[in-house]
C-alpha cells in the first residue's frame, strides 16, 4: 500500500474493539521478530509535561552525538512526527512499507481468530521497526495512556523511566483514585531500570517508591524548589540548578519544572553508557523546540496556541496567563474533546477572556460540537460565540483584536496544526 493507503488503513482499525493489555501487542511483535528488543529506552509517563521531558532529553542526546528516536503522540504539525530519528520524521515510503509489513501479520492474526490490534498497536509497532532499522542507540518513548497494560511497555532494556507529574485522568481505563492511576503510570519501572520523577503529591509518590523499593531500582526525585529562576518571560527563561545556569526557549510557568526533570533523567544516563557535558546538556535545553506549549505563532496580536486539556495542564495555563499577560486584553479560542474535564477548564481560564471563539476538531468523535461549548462556556463569561470551522474563528478572531491584545487558543493539542495552517493562510492573504 502507499502512503493515503497506510493512513487509511490505521485509522479505519479504530472499528474495532479495544482488547486490554499486552497480549495483543506481544503477539504481533513477535511475529513481526521483536523488533523493540534491539533497542534501549527512556520510557516516559504522567500526565503533565511528558511531550516537554522527551524533547528536553531528545534534544540533548542527539547534541551529544547520540543516534536517538523519539516516539510521541499526538504530533502537532505532522503525522509522521510521531516518530523521527535525530530531528528527521520517518517517510511516507517507510511509513507505507512497515504499515504493508505489519497489516500481513494482522490478517495472519484475525485469520486464526485473535483480535484486531487498535490504530494505536498498529502505530507502536512500525515505530519499533523503524527504529530498528535505523539503528538508534537509544529511544525517547512515550507512553500513550497509563503505563503497565500500554503498548508501549512491551519494551525490555528501559534504561531510565520517568514519571512526570499525575493527576486525575482516564479514570474509565486507570481507576478512580490518584493512587490507582499512580499504580498504572508506575507500571512502566522495570528491573534494573533507574527511576526518575518529579516531588508528586503524596499519595502517587508513594506508590512510585513502593514499587521501585519492590524491584531495587534508583530513584531520583526532583524538587522543583532547588531550581532558582533568573530570568523569565513568554519568550523563554533562564535558570540556576546545581549550580549550573540553563537558558529555555520554552515559555510557561511549568517549563522549569520539566527541563530540571530532564537533567536528573541525563544524569541517571550517565551512570548507564549514556554519559552527557554540562555544555552538551546548556546546548540541549536551550536548543529545545516543542511546538503546542505556549507556541507564538503571530505577533501583533500575539497569538499563542496552548494544548491544555486537562485540570492540571489548564492550572499551569492560568499561572503564566496571571504571570505574563495580565496586562493584556484576551481574546480566546477554544476547542474540547467531550471526554475530557472541560467544566474545569472553562472555570479555571474563561474569566481572563473578553471574548471567546469556540470550534470544534473536524472529523473527530470525540470533538464536543462548537455550539456545545459555548453554551457550558455562557454561564461563565457570556460573551462567547461558535465558530462554523476553524477558519472562520481565526478570521473572527483577527477582526475584534487589536494589535496589542493577546489572542490565546487552547483546550487541545489535535486542531493546533490546522489552526496554525489557518492562521498562515490569513497572514498571506492580508498581509498582516
Amino acid at each position: 500500500m502507499d502512503y493515503q493507503q497506510s493512513r487509511a488503513y490505521i485509522q479505519d482499525a479504530g472499528k474495532y474493539a479495544i482488547t486490554l493489555g499486552l497480549t495483543n501487542i506481544q503477539e504481533l511483535m513477535n511475529r513481526l521478530g521483536n523488533p523493540q528488543d534491539q533497542l534501549k529506552y527512556v520510557h516516559v509517563a504522567g500526565t503533565n509535561g511528558k511531550g516537554s521531558v522527551i524533547a528536553y532529553i531528545y534534544t540533548t542526546l542527539q547534541e551529544a552525538g547520540y543516534r536517538t528516536g523519539r516516539y510521541v503522540s499526538p504530533s502537532v504539525y505532522s503525522y509522521r512526527g510521531k516518530m523521527e530519528v535525530c530531528g528527521k520524521p520517518v517517510s511516507r515510503e517507510q511509513l507505507a512499507g512497515y504499515v504493508t509489513e505489519v497489516a500481513a501479520v494482522i490478517d495472519e492474526m484475525t485469520s486464526e481468530g485473535l483480535p484486531h490490534p487498535t490504530p494505536f498497536e498498529i502505530e507502536t509497532a512500525v515505530a519499533f521497526l523503524f527504529f530498528a532499522d535505523m539503528k538508534c542507540d537509544i529511544v525517547v518513548l512515550e507512553v500513550g495512556m497509563g503505563g503497565s497494560t500500554d503498548a508501549t511497555n512491551i519494551i525490555r532494556n528501559t534504561e531510565v523511566a520517568v514519571i512526570v507529574p499525575i493527576s486525575m485522568e482516564h479514570q474509565g481505563f486507570l481507576g478512580n483514585t490518584l493512587a490507582e492511576i499512580a499504580d498504572k503510570k508506575a507500571g512502566i519501572i522495570k528491573k534494573d531500570c533507574s527511576v526518575a520523577t518529579i516531588d508528586q503529591k503524596p499519595e502517587a509518590l508513594q506508590v512510585i517508591r513502593r514499587r521501585c523499593e519492590a524491584l531495587g531500582v534508583e530513584l531520583v526525585v526532583g524538587n522543583p524548589q532547588n531550581a532558582e529562576i533568573l530570568e523569565e518571560s513568554f519568550e523563554g527563561q533562564t535558570f540556576r540548578y546545581e549550580g549550573q545556569v540553563y537558558e529555555l526557549s520554552l515559555a510557561g510557568v511549568y517549563q522549569t519544572e520539566n527541563a530540571m526533570l530532564a537533567l536528573e533523567a541525563l544524569k541517571l544516563l550517565d551512570k548507564r553508557g549514556f554519559p552527557t557535558t554540562c555544555q552538551q546538556r546548556y546546548e540541549g535545553l536551550k536548543k529545545t523546540r516543542w511546538d503546542g506549549r505556549l507556541t507564538i505563532i503571530h505577533r501583533g496580536p500575539l497569538f499563542i496556541v496552548d494544548g491544555a486539556h486537562n485540570p492540571a495542564a489548564a492550572d499551569m495555563l492560568e499561572r503564566s496567563v496571571r504571570k505574563y499577560f495580565s496586562n493584556k486584553t484576551m481574546y480566546f479560542i477554544m476547542g474540547v474533546f467531550k471526554d475530557k474535564d472541560y467544566s474545569y477548564i472553562i472555570n479555571k481560564l474563561c474569566p481572563y477572556a473578553k471574548e471567546i471563539i469556540t470550534i470544534e476538531t473536524p472529523d473527530n468523535p470525540r470533538a464536543l460540537p462548537a455550539g456545545e461549548l459555548a453554551d457550558a462556556i455562557r454561564p461563565c463569561n457570556s460573551h462567547v460565540r461558535a465558530a462554523r470551522s476553524i477558519k472562520k474563528a481565526v478570521e473572527e478572531i483577527f477582526s475584534i483584536a487589536g494589535k496589542d491584545d493577546l489572542i490565546l487558543s487552547f483546550g487541545s493539542l489535535s486542531f493546533i496544526g490546522e489552526l496554525t495552517e489557518c492562521v498562515k493562510n490569513y497572514e498571506r492573504k492580508t498581509g498582516r
